[in-house]
C-alpha cells in the first residue's frame, strides 16, 4: 500500500511514517501543510492518504477542504482524517458523496496499534470507519427519527458507523448475527432507508444522524 501522511506535528508525523513502515506500508510521500496534497498524490501514485483536520496556515479546516478537494477530483479515493477534537461536521462533510473509504479517527487513536492499523487496512478497502468517540457524541445528541430506534437498534447503529461488520456486531453484543441482521432492517426502515434508494443504506443511516446536528 502506498500512504501519503499531511501532518503540521513534526513528531507526529515521523511517528506516523515509521509505525506505517514498520508494518509494511510504503510511505511516498510526509506533508506538513496541505497546499501540495493533490499534486503530491497523483506524483507518487498514493492509494491513501492521512489528513490532519486542521492545517496552516489558519490550523481551522484546510486540511478538510484538501481532503475534499481531493475526492472531488478522485471520487472513492481513500482518506483517513486525523482530529485531535470531535468535530462532527467534517465527518459529515467527507461522508456525504456516499462513496466510502473515509475515516475519521481522533489523534490520540493513534497510539493502540492494532485498532489504527485495522482503520488504515479498512479505508484502504473501501469500508468507512468512525471514532467510537465521535460516534458516541452524535448519538447523545440524536432527534427524531432516531428517538424511534430501541436502546439495541442504537446500540447496532452505533456500531454500524464504526464501521463493524454484522458478524462483529454480533459478537460484541452477544447476539447472534441473524438477530443483527434484523435490527439493521427495522433501523432501515425506521430511519426510511428502503433497498431501491441510490446509495449505500449503511453509508445513509450513519448520515441520517450525522446531518441531524
Amino acid at each position: 500500500m502506498r500512504v501519503l501522511i499531511a501532518e503540521d506535528d513534526a513528531l507526529l508525523r515521523e511517528g506516523l511514517a515509521a509505525l506505517l513502515r514498520a508494518e509494511g506500508i510504503d510511505v511516498v510521500a510526509t506533508l506538513p501543510d496541505a497546499d501540495s496534497l493533490y499534486a503530491t498524490i497523483e506524483q507518487h501514485d498514493a492509494e491513501l492518504a492521512i489528513i490532519d483536520v486542521r492545517m496552516p496556515p489558519t490550523y481551522t479546516e484546510e486540511g478538510l477542504l484538501a481532503a475534499i478537494d481531493v475526492r472531488t477530483r478522485r471520487p472513492g479515493f481513500p482518506i483517513l482524517v486525523l482530529s485531535a477534537h470531535v468535530e462532527t461536521r467534517y465527518a459529515s462533510e467527507l461522508l456525504a458523496d456516499d462513496a466510502g473509504a473515509v475515516g475519521y479517527l481522533l489523534k490520540e487513536r493513534v497510539g493502540a496499534v492494532e485498532d489504527f492499523m485495522s482503520a488504515v487496512a479498512r479505508v484502504a478497502g473501501g469500508e468507512n470507519v468512525l471514532d467510537p468517540e465521535v460516534v458516541s457524541t452524535l448519538m447523545r445528541r440524536g432527534r427524531s427519527p432516531l428517538t424511534a430506534l430501541t436502546a439495541r437498534e442504537r446500540d447496532v447503529l452505533e456500531l454500524v458507523a464504526q464501521g463493524d461488520r454484522n458478524g462483529e456486531i454480533a459478537a460484541k453484543l452477544h447476539v447472534t448475527e441473524p438477530a443483527v441482521n434484523k435490527h439493521i432492517r427495522n433501523i432501515f426502515s425506521k430511519l426510511g432507508l428502503f433497498a431501491d434508494d441510490a446509495g449505500h443504506r449503511r453509508v445513509r443511516a450513519v448520515l441520517t444522524y450525522l446531518r441531524e446536528q
